[in-house]
């Protein structure tokens, strides 16, 4: 049995952290957007030129965010695969790195999602309201009892396992995704649909030019309804199979639905404008707004994630309903909506069940890592 000793977690993390970056130099970049709470690893597909403002860091640091409401989303991951092994991001970040001697990289980064720490850094915020930033202090004064360096890599081993499948799933939603968001700009954007050479181009007298006859051009609120969601506390919620959905997607359970699925939700506040597909039955919380239409939901869903939304400039962006009401939408007939349904409902359908799936290894991987990188409950 692995024997843990209580120690501060400053003492299992440097103090002072060296990356060599030189100004006007192009290096991986990770802004707080590209992290994603539950995801052990940020979404780095873009490289910045380095103007000297930022977090610099390197492969295997942990990303910690200090502000709010990104503390408080869990806005925390581990980097790799940076151009030339180093990076830098957003000033917002607290930049986690293991103690050779203490501690592998892992492990640090798995007690720097424990609700425990993330809770005492969200205590320590101070500044002005939607500015709050937490204080280091209180993340490296935090207790943990911890193990010896072999027990923890049996222990990441564990804990990493779910995240390689989580991280896996992700990337088959994303090229999934892909496919039905080309076929969807194909036919809509770039009016490439079948049989298009036989359709006529009319002047609409509108921002979109030209388009197919017998396309119109509406307002979203003549096609789509905003539903509010509805408050429900973490406390409140009673175990059961229905998601619940807030602007970063699904957020918990419960046992009780607000809207029936399949349906499609929209952040409100904190994700703003983000547009995210639900199979089943769903309570959608205050945070989130649901649709309401009668166009096929597959058809609905793209024609949403096309939508330039204006979001409000407050310190936790939000998206109006009325200003979104206004956006200008293009309605091709029926058929052809039929047609891109019966290509795109399945790929949508199919991208829910693993979605579902993440959530359900996140949900466990949240129950072990407590238990697991604590010693409360025991490595068989």
């Amino acid at each position: 049995m692995a024997t843990f000793q209580k120690v501060k977690f400053g003492d299992l993390i440097e103090q002072k952290i060296k990356v060599e970056i030189k100004k006007g130099f192009e290096y991986s970049f990770v802004p707080m957007e590209n992290i994603e709470p539950g995801l052990k690893y940020p979404r780095i597909a873009e490289t910045k030129v380095f103007n000297g403002s930022g977090s610099k860091f390197a492969d295997g640091d942990t990303l910690f965010a200090r502000i709010t409401p990104c503390l408080q989303n869990k806005k925390i991951a581990k980097v790799k695969d940076l151009k030339n092994g180093v990076g830098f991001g957003s000033t917002e970040f607290f930049i986690l790195r293991a103690k050779k001697d203490r501690a592998n990289s892992d492990y640090v980064h798995y007690v720097a999602r424990l609700d425990d720490l993330i809770d005492t850094a969200i205590s320590s915020m101070v500044g002005a309201s939607g500015r709050q930033r937490a204080d280091i202090k209180s993340i490296l004064e935090f207790e943990i009892n911890v193990p010896d360096l072999p027990t923890q890599t049996r222990i990441t081993s564990v804990l990493s396992t779910y995240d390689d499948l989580i991280e896996n799933n992700e990337k088959r939603i994303k090229t999934l995704e892909e496919m039905a968001s080309r076929l969807y700009t194909e036919w809509f954007v770039k009016f490439k649909f079948p049989s298009h050479e036989k359709v006529e181009m009319i002047d609409s007298g509108t921002e979109f030019g030209m388009i197919p006859e017998g396309w119109e051009v509406k307002s979203l609120s003549d096609e789509i309804e905003l539903g509010y969601g509805k408050a429900l506390k973490k406390e409140d919620r009673i175990p059961g199979k229905v998601l619940v959905c807030g602007s970063g997607g699904i957020v918990g359970t419960h046992n009780d639905k607000l809207v029936s699925g399949p349906g499609i939700v929209i952040g409100r506040k904190g994700n703003a404008g983000a547009v995210f597909w639900v199979n089943s039955d769903f309570y959608p919380i205050d945070t989130a707004f649901f649709v309401k239409t009668k166009l096929d939901l597959a058809f609905a869903f793209y024609l949403l994630k096309s939508q330039n939304f204006v979001l409000g400039d407050a310190a936790v962006p939000g998206l109006n309903r009325d200003q979104a009401y206004r956006n200008k939408i293009l309605i091709p007939d029926s058929v052809l909506i039929e047609g891109f349904s019966k290509k795109a409902g399945p790929i949508r359908k199919l991208i829910g069940q693993i979605a579902a799936e993440n959530f359900n290894l996140s949900q466990t991987l949240d129950l072990l890592i407590p238990q697991l990188v604590t010693g409360r409950r025991e490595l068989k």
